[in-house]
């Protein structure tokens, strides 16, 4: 990309890089039986989750309404991977059942009832995925016991299919040896699922998982039948850093300008937490918020709304003022959120302007 040829900071996605992982996540899902329903948060772009569906997915897994509504005209297999809780949610969603085949992941009574009517009185019906935590403490029913029970009410409720489980490792972050245990807890707790579920008379279609970190392990979740992994579309550093893929796989950067070199030892750029976000690594020893393409050594330390802060103690960097850097963010998913449109990179090294077109509520 010439020097200042798009106005920064800017979103760029790298389109050869970008239909490379999709590729290879589909091949993979394929290879091991896995249905492949990949989460449209890191990108909500209607543009690349056509791409996803021409690559294999079967459909496409959501984290709002909003996005839901948004990828409803690239397929009709959604799953709202997220509770309906609240008037609009619950308009919005049922709206959604009407005109395709929506399944929607919920933990509790509350939010199963309130479906069950809304979706109802829409004269439509829905699936449901009753989540269960898998170790991250955030959502899901809390053990095996309490997700059969609410799988038992949500297959008695009207206008509801319950068609199985779903679940979030979120909190395993590399796919090294040091997580093998935590793998086969995984799958005794699938295994005592589809059990408990057939004791009570379930009959159990979908086992939804998730999670780019454990995306080329997810085969040895036995009994798990549907991969959400989003995140593997773009790739990050994060994803650098876990073992997941390699920086020459990252297909989403942040173009940023050096606006100054006043202070002695360090560069500014114009890329601060309103387009990299804040996002601290997770599951690694590395610091910072974004490094530089091509030199991971050069890494964003300090941000402010509008101003990332690369440190150049021990490097040979020596930019000026007015040069363009790529970098590579920690997390895609919050720095996408962070911009309204995506510059994509085609192969011949034409650049077209997209949408990134779910953001929002």
């Amino acid at each position: 990309m010439d020097p200042l040829s798009i106005a920064t900071p800017a979103l760029c996605v790298d389109a050869s890089r970008l239909d490379a992982n999709l590729a290879r996540v589909a091949d993979y899902a394929r290879r091991h039986g896995l249905v492949w329903r990949p989460h449209v948060k890191t990108h909500k772009s209607p543009w690349v989750a056509a791409r996803q569906v021409a690559a294999g997915a079967v459909g496409v897994s959501c984290a709002t309404v909003r996005e839901a509504e948004v990828m409803r005209a690239v397929t009709d297999d959604l799953l709202l991977a997220y509770p309906p809780v609240g008037p609009d949610r619950l308009r919005r969603t049922a709206a959604l059942a009407t005109t395709s085949r929506l399944g929607v992941m919920l933990d509790g009574v509350e939010a199963a009832e309130a479906l069950s009517a809304a979706v109802r009185a829409a004269g439509t019906t829905a699936r449901v995925l009753v989540e269960v935590d898998a170790g991250m403490r955030r959502t899901g029913a809390a053990d095996v016991s309490a997700a059969i029970e609410l799988a038992v009410r949500a297959a008695e409720l009207p206008a509801l299919t319950f068609d199985g489980f779903g679940f979030y490792p979120g909190h395993l972050r590399t796919i090294g040896p040091e997580i093998d245990g935590a793998i086969a807890d995984l799958a005794r707790l699938v295994a005592e699922l589809r059990e408990a579920a057939q004791r009570a008379g379930l009959a159990v279609a979908t086992i939804s998982c998730g999670s780019t970190p454990l995306l080329w392990r997810s085969h040895e979740i036995v009994g798990a039948t549907e991969l959400r992994a989003g995140t593997a579309a773009y790739f990050d550093r994060t994803s650098v850093l876990g073992g997941v893929c390699t920086f020459e796989e990252c297909a989403v950067t942040v173009v940023a300008t050096v606006v100054s070199t006043a202070v002695p030892g360090q560069v500014v750029l114009d890329a601060g937490v309103k387009a990299i976000g804040r996002e601290p690594m997770r599951g690694a020893d590395a610091p910072g918020y974004a490094c530089v393409v091509g030199r991971p050594d050069l890494v964003v330390t300090r941000l402010s709304e509008e101003h990332g802060v690369v440190a150049l103690e021990g490097t040979d960097w020596s930019p000026r003022v007015g040069d363009q850097v790529r970098l590579v963010p920690n997390h895609a998913c919050v720095a996408v959120h962070n911009f309204d449109a995506m510059h994509v990179i085609d192969p011949d090294g034409r650049v077209e302007v997209l949408p990134v077109a779910a953001r929002g509520r």
